[in-house]
């Protein structure tokens, strides 16, 4: 999935498109109750996703998200054969806020990826403000610039 960036090298930000933004926030409705999960695929080097694959949650809980394991390894499959790289973890809250839970932070595996979060608290929510990006590092969370065009 490309080479692994240094925490100096990696884009500050994410930028996904405003279709992709859709194609997330539809997903996830169509999930309720329970919360939804995916993968974004792009240029980790330029903090850009293009691509998403919509993954099972595992969890199947409207408070817990987990990527169904088969569809983990499909997808990082499916994302290096197409030459992309892994540049985000995607998973909605059905009633809070677009913000790492406790269970987020302690979970969190990739500190290279973004972790993308949508909130349906608002089922009228406009993708910009449904969504937020963040990185998730030791427990720590900090919010990315995000950028839907």
């Amino acid at each position: 999935m490309g080479a692994s960036l240094g925490p100096a090298d990696r884009p500050s930000g994410l930028t996904i498109p405003l279709p992709l933004a859709e194609q997330l926030l539809e997903h996830a409705h169509s999930e309720l109750p329970n919360e939804a999960c995916g993968l974004l695929a792009g240029s980790v080097a330029d903090g850009v996703a293009l691509v998403y694959h919509p993954a099972r949650n595992s969890e199947a809980s409207p408070l817990r998200y987990n990527v169904d394991p088969e569809d983990l390894v499909r997808i990082v499959f499916a994302i290096e054969e197409a030459g992309r790289d892994l540049v985000a973890i995607f998973h909605s809250h059905t009633r809070s806020p677009a913000v790492p839970s406790a269970t987020d932070r302690r979970t969190a595996q990739y500190p290279g990826v973004f972790y993308l979060l949508a909130t349906l608290a608002d089922s009228t929510a406009a993708p910009q403000r449904a969504l937020r990006a963040w990185r998730i590092h030791g427990g720590q969370t900090f919010e990315a610039p995000l950028s839907i065009s």
